[in-house]
């Protein structure tokens, strides 16, 4: 018995030995496993450069921009449609008050030829008193027959012309629905666009913010430093053709002058001044109007861009541009898209104060030139009107409205 306790006892102490050795052994296996697992996983996606940032924010901004160009047509061409609507309905109200009065008349007509009864010619010639009465009375009848016959004629008309009317206005009623969802539409996307660029821009850290500032300072700059070269050539130019007609003038003054010409060429040295400004009147009235347009256009200087206005408390780029011209008396349409299709065409370095200056291949801002390479404009969202560079954003192209 000694010995088999004796033999019992080890092999109670492997036992209990051997189960604390497996459990460790998987504990270390899943811990493996688990460091496996996090260090096979997908990495965090990489956090986007700011300049992927600042370009990203500016193409929505953009893209914002041209659904703002949609949301202005769909909002023009719904208020016309509305007041056609207006109109139609209103003359279909008219028409039918016409119609009625149409059918009174027919039915005072009705009640008459109740109350005599019809009773037919060769019974009224023998009855009557007097062949001239009968002759008189079939006068008076035929007369009142042609009055009942214009009745019934204008009923007709009027009928025809309320229904012909009535159609008109339920097929512009229904693109009047039309151009309503289409506003609903181009207002949904604007907001999607500005919504996106909001949330991009509000992930920034206060490093990544102050860097993106710095990006856009040095935009800011590299723009300004274009216009100023863009200014000093335009200078230049125009220092150039005043010699030029300064020159022919003089040669002008000397040919028909003779000796004494000369001191009379002086003299005509001084008038060719106010000859230039007579030469160009057009120019000269374009100028005029330029100058109303730029005083309207400084005086709201710090206003808020918001999309869709059109003043007088605040605008978007072509809503600026739209009440600008107006003050000159000049009626632009309401979008970039149309208003790049008035007036004429002009180069970039032929630019004169007034014009309007076009971005983007899409067509989807525009400015007011004010000289010297600089615009007055309405940016963006967030930002207010105010002067800027035309080459902060990529030109389509400009136009002299008037």
């Amino acid at each position: 018995m000694p010995v088999l306790a004796s033999h019992r006892k080890p092999r109670t102490k492997v036992r209990t030995t051997t189960p604390a050795v497996g459990f460790t052994t998987a504990a270390l296996a899943s811990v493996t496993l688990l460091s496996t697992q996090s260090a096979t996983a997908a990495p965090a996606e990489p956090k986007p450069a700011i300049e992927d940032v600042q370009n990203k924010v500016d193409e929505l901004y953009r893209q914002a921009g041209s659904a703002t160009q949609q949301y202005n047509r769909a909002k023009s061409a719904s208020t016309a449609q509305r007041t056609k609507v207006d109109t139609l309905l209103s003359d279909v109200a008219k028409r039918t008050e016409k119609i009625n009065e149409a059918r009174r008349e027919l039915g005072a007509y009705a009640a008459e030829q109740y109350r005599t009864g019809g009773i037919a010619p060769t019974a009224t010639f023998f009855l009557a008193d007097d062949p001239q009465a009968y002759f008189d009375q079939s006068r008076l009848m035929s007369r009142s027959t042609e009055r009942q016959q214009k009745a019934v004629d204008d009923f007709r008309t009027q009928q025809a012309a309320a229904s012909k009317r009535r159609a008109e206005a339920v097929q512009s009623l229904e693109k009047l629905t039309e151009t309503q969802t289409a506003l609903r539409s181009s207002k949904q996307n604007v907001q999607t666009k500005l919504t996106e660029a909001r949330s991009l821009l509000s992930r920034l850290t206060a490093e990544e913010k102050a860097r993106l500032a710095e990006l856009e300072r040095k935009k800011e700059a590299e723009a300004k430093e274009k216009a100023e070269r863009l200014a000093a050539r335009q200078a230049a130019e125009a220092k150039e053709r005043e010699a030029a007609e300064k020159k022919a003038r003089e040669e002008a003054a000397k040919e028909s002058g003779g000796g004494s010409g000369s001191g009379s060429g002086s003299g005509t040295g001084t008038s060719p001044g106010t000859g230039t400004g007579t030469g160009t009147g057009a120019g000269g009235s374009y100028a005029a109007k330029a100058e109303k347009v730029l005083a309207f256009a400084r005086a709201q200087i710090g206003k808020p861009y918001v999309w869709g206005a059109a003043g007088p408390s605040s605008y978007d780029c072509s809503g600026l541009t739209q009440a600008a011209w107006r003050e000159a008396g000049v009626t632009l349409p309401r979008t970039t898209w149309d208003q790049v299709e008035v007036g004429t065409r002009v180069a970039t370095s032929d630019l004169q104060p007034g014009d309007l200056v076009f971005f983007y291949d899409d067509i989807s801002h525009v400015g007011i030139y004010k000289g010297d390479g600089m615009m007055i404009h309405a940016p963006k969202p967030g930002a207010n009107v105010r002067e800027e560079s035309i080459y902060y954003m990529p030109i389509y192209g400009s136009v002299r409205p008037a």
